[in-house]
């Protein structure tokens, strides 16, 4: 099984991994999968806004990371048992609005989230990427650029991960989430 290669309670770049073959290990595992498509932010806003958005948190959700926190953590513990989690934030925006400093926070908080978990014996591993490209000049990964994908924009290459479903996020089926507000409501 898959999520027996990774250790538990680890926030990791998504690297070899697949989306597709993550949500299957997660259903396998009877594990909440949390996925987040964030090709469209370019700021921290949009950003806390699309997890937000993807996740089902709470319409009172204050869309700040202190806020992001007590979702990924205090307000689904207090809804009852866990199984797990399998969270995957695709295509990170990397730009001047949402910098590296902007990204290790946010994954600051994911981390923060794996300990909170791992001290109470439930498994949490998230996965990210990155939005960045090779520079056309130079074809080397020392000079990103920006990259805001459009479904319009040609299709992937067929060595790609994303081939076999170039649109695989806005194809995610509607999911069950640790995040129900439903959920809150009766667990109170």
């Amino acid at each position: 099984m898959l999520l027996q290669t990774v250790r538990p309670n680890i926030v990791q770049a998504i690297r070899a991994y697949r989306v597709e073959d993550l949500m299957d290990a997660a259903q396998a595992a009877g594990q909440h999968f949390l996925y987040a498509n964030l090709s469209s932010a370019q700021s921290k806003q949009d950003v806390l806004e699309g997890i937000a958005q993807s996740f089902l948190f709470p319409a009172h959700f204050g869309k700040n990371l202190d806020a992001l926190y007590d979702c990924m953590t205090d307000l689904v513990h207090k809804s009852g048992a866990q199984p797990g989690f399998v969270v995957v934030l695709e295509q990170l925006p990397d730009n001047v609005r949402f910098d590296r400093e902007a990204r290790e926070q946010l994954l600051d908080v994911f981390r923060e989230a794996a300990d909170y978990w791992g001290d109470r014996k439930v498994q949490f591993r998230c996965f990210y990427s990155c939005s960045v490209a090779l520079s056309q000049e130079s074809g080397s990964w020392d000079k990103a650029t920006e990259v805001v994908p459009s479904v319009s924009d040609k299709p992937a290459p067929k060595n790609s991960k994303a081939a076999a479903n170039a649109n695989f996020g806005m194809n995610m089926p509607m999911m069950s989430s640790a995040f129900d507000t439903a959920m809150w409501l009766s667990a109170a």
